[in-house]
């Protein structure tokens, strides 16, 4: 048999590459500039306001490919594996190397096993041009004299540093990783610049198979060692080993960070913002520069946001022994509507850590009632000053009678708006929803951006104890609007360029009357007006200015903490996703800590004042008229009003002198039907019968019962007659009533 010359058959290949060359003439033109620009991480990476990473987010399923790294800061050790093991003379040739085509052609003829030819270069040009890309049954002829034409291409307009290190960042190696900062974190937990000797041989060998089994790829890893560190003695066993263990690892989480809730948010803002072909202003930037890391940028604080998700961690942590397991936390910027910080979830301690409580839909409870009372003070329907009975109301309702009660099931009897509103009292809340009606108080609740579902009439009076449905980040921000003197706006979560002066828009009338959101804030800010239900000592007082309330839903299901200061607004909210109820936890000992610890975290440094009056408030000293007691209701003390509605004194409408007054029952109403709770102890259940009059006594199926004018009652199972007498014995009212359900048993029954 007769062997061809390798030199005409050189000839002929140069030949063949210079027709395929003038045939593809664009082969291999793109810049290294180019390359690296269009180069995307199957993560997005979500940046604070600083560009301080916060959350990456995997948001290409189809491969695993992490960030752009720099040639310098790959490790020696890589750098040398790489070369060792797919291209011994990558920088002595242009691109071919022709030794290892002959030797390959040789080998071919005898077939024999080699090498093969492929150069750093050729397998970087493939990897670059989709018509050179392998395909399952590898290169046909034309794309392999098309690799070669384009690798020497690349090798006239591009650095030997640069080919590397685009061959590093976009060579595929194990399933779906690509790129050697997604496999350097994937199968050994740190950044390339931090392989070793060993990690670096096992890379290397990846690339050559980068499917195959461990025990292949230990193989050919320790070949690869022995050729870096040949004076040295190699462990192919130990190698073995722990190849087996690194190609099982995937130590590169798909998402991780502190604010996962908050990037998915703004992630899908972005998306929308594109569907819509309106792309947000700066969505993605550089961040620092030390870093390199460039992602979307939001308006959030990487310390607060680190902070505020270790406080109420550490305070869940707390409350675990009262069936607590999740919360949110959420802070904006009173003048912008920035979130500066967004807790979504309490991460590993919850049971539905992907659901965000931030923007989830739950009972605000009292929340509501500031935005209530601004309402009824801007319509002139009452004032800071006030007189509104708290006591037993049962309130006519197209469905029945609706009777509220207070946390404490006690009655406070008159009290001042300021009070009912800083002590949270139900029944002079549902008072005032009385006056402004469900409806008008629904309308001004979705003005401010919650999310009502239903109109006012079907929530009914309950309303004003928080019965509808809303969001932390609505609720939040329907807060700020009361620190803007009642202006409303939305907030935002995605970082924008400032806009000029000249270019700022018209502002928005005011939502609330700013006098009447002043008195809001001017009451959730008074101590000693909450002294009623929360004490002198309470967590709600902070040293710096602030206005806040705090509000529970019904069955304990919600608690919630949201106030503001000169700057900020915050919002909290503790309780358990499921919506199971939690166990004595009480206004101040579930969100409110929270909120106080991150409101001394934000004014550490920084002070907070209270607002100015603004325009026709009118500051006015009053006092108040004698209880039934004799004493006065209320202190004498200093009240703002809206300019025409102020009065010195407020005092009880009695209509005639106390000894005239008719006596009669006040509640129950005739007709009442009273169904036991099983699962209360009987000896809790009681009744309260509320009547006006003076000396009058109470008796019950004909029998003397109680004196006064308010007396609690043990219901027993039967139909009853509550009679009123006057103290001249005479009956002057009475009421029939049906008590439901099964009754106490005795002693001798149980016998």
């Amino acid at each position: 048999m007769q062997l061809a010359p390798l030199i005409p058959a050189r000839k002929t290949l140069a030949a063949a590459l210079l027709a395929v060359a003038c045939a593809h003439p664009a082969w291999a033109l793109v810049s290294f500039e180019e390359v690296k620009r269009d180069f995307r991480s199957s993560d997005t990476a979500v940046l604070d306001r600083n560009g301080e990473l916060l959350q990456r987010v995997r948001t290409d399923p189809t491969v695993r490919r992490g960030q752009w790294t720099a040639l310098a800061d790959v490790s020696p050790a890589l750098r040398t594996a790489m070369v060792l093991s797919e291209d011994k003379r990558f920088y002595e040739h242009s691109g071919i190397d022709w030794r290892a085509v002959s030797a390959a052609a040789w080998g071919n003829l005898w077939n024999t096993r080699t090498r093969g030819a492929s150069t750093i270069t050729m397998q970087l040009s493939g990897l670059l041009d989709e018509d050179l890309r392998r395909n399952s049954g590898g290169r046909s002829f034309t794309q392999k004299i098309g690799q070669t034409v384009a690798a020497a291409q690349l090798e006239r307009n591009w650095r030997k540093d640069q080919i590397l290190e685009a061959y590093l960042n976009t060579v595929p190696f194990r399933g779906e990783i690509v790129g050697i900062d997604a496999l350097s974190r994937t199968l050994f937990g740190k950044a390339p610049s931090g392989l070793d000797a060993r990690e670096a041989a096992v890379a290397s060998a990846l690339v050559r198979a980068p499917n195959a089994k461990a025990a292949v790829v230990a193989q050919r890893a320790c070949e690869v060692l022995r050729a870096m560190e040949p004076q040295q003695k190699t462990d192919c066993e130990a190698l073995d080993m722990f190849t087996s263990a690194a190609v099982q690892r995937k130590a590169f989480e798909a998402n991780e960070g502190i604010a996962p809730h908050a990037a998915r948010r703004v992630l899908r803002e972005l998306r929308d913002a594109n569907a819509a072909a309106a792309p947000i202003p700066a969505i993605a930037q550089r961040g620092k520069e030390k870093d390199r890391e460039v992602g979307v940028r939001t308006t959030l604080r990487a310390p607060l946001q680190r902070f505020a998700l270790d406080s109420l961690q550490r305070h869940l942590r707390e409350l675990r022994e009262r069936h607590v397991e999740d919360g949110s936390l959420v802070v904006l910027d009173n003048a912008t509507g920035e979130v500066l910080a967004w807790v979504g979830s309490s991460g590993p301690l919850s049971q539905a850590a992907e659901v965000d409580g931030v923007t989830a839909l739950r009972q605000p409870g009292s929340t509501l009632k500031p935005l209530l009372y601004g309402q009824a003070i801007a319509e002139r329907r009452i004032t800071a000053a006030s007189l509104i009975e708290d006591s037993s109301a049962q309130i006519s309702t197209a469905s029945g009678l609706y009777i509220p009660q207070n946390y404490d099931r006690r009655f406070k009897g008159p009290v001042s708006a300021r009070t009912a509103l800083a002590a949270s009292l139900n029944v002079p809340a549902v008072r005032t929803l009385v006056m402004v009606s469900p409806e008008a108080f629904a309308r001004e609740l979705r003005a401010a951006g919650l999310p009502l579902r239903e109109s006012g009439d079907y929530y009914g009076y309950s309303l004003a104890l928080g019965s509808a449905e809303v969001s932390l980040l609505s609720l939040t921000n329907a807060y700020r609007m009361l620190a803007n003197g009642g202006r409303y706006g939305t907030t935002t979560l995605t970082a924008r360029p400032p806009v000029p002066a000249d270019k700022t828009k018209a502002v928005a009338p005011p939502l609330l009357d700013p006098r009447a959101a002043f008195i809001v804030g001017d009451i959730l800010s008074d101590p000693n007006a909450r002294t009623r239900t929360f004490g002198l000592d309470s967590i709600l007082s902070t040293r710096f200015w602030t206005a806040v309330k705090t509000g529970t839903s019904k069955d304990m299901r919600d608690n919630w903490a949201v106030g503001w200061s000169q700057r900020y607004t915050v919002g909290v909210w503790v309780g358990n996703a499921s919506g199971e109820s939690m166990w004595d936890v009480s206004g101040t000992s579930g969100a409110a800590p929270v909120w106080a610890e991150v409101m001394r975290f934000l004014h550490a440094r920084e002070p907070s004042r209270a607002p100015a009056p603004p325009p026709g408030l009118v500051e006015t000293r009053v006092s108040f008229g004698p209880g039934a007691d004799g004493n006065p209701l209320e202190a004498a003390r200093s009240e703002w009003f809206l300019q025409g509605t102020e009065q010195p004194l407020f005092a009880l409408d009695t209509g005639m002198a106390a000894d005239t007054v008719s006596a009669r029952i006040t509640a129950p109403t005739d007709g009442t039907i009273i169904a036991l709770d099983p699962d209360i102890p009987p000896l809790r259940q009681r009744v309260r019968f509320d009547s006006e009059g003076r000396g009058v006594q109470w008796r019950v199926d004909g029998k003397p019962f109680a004196r006064g004018n308010s007396v609690q009652w043990f219901p027993w199972p039967g139909r009853h007659v509550i009679e009123l007498v006057d103290a001249s014995g005479k009956v002057v009212d009475q009421r029939r009533l049906e008590v439901r359900g099964a009754g106490v048993v005795t002693k001798s029954a149980r016998r």
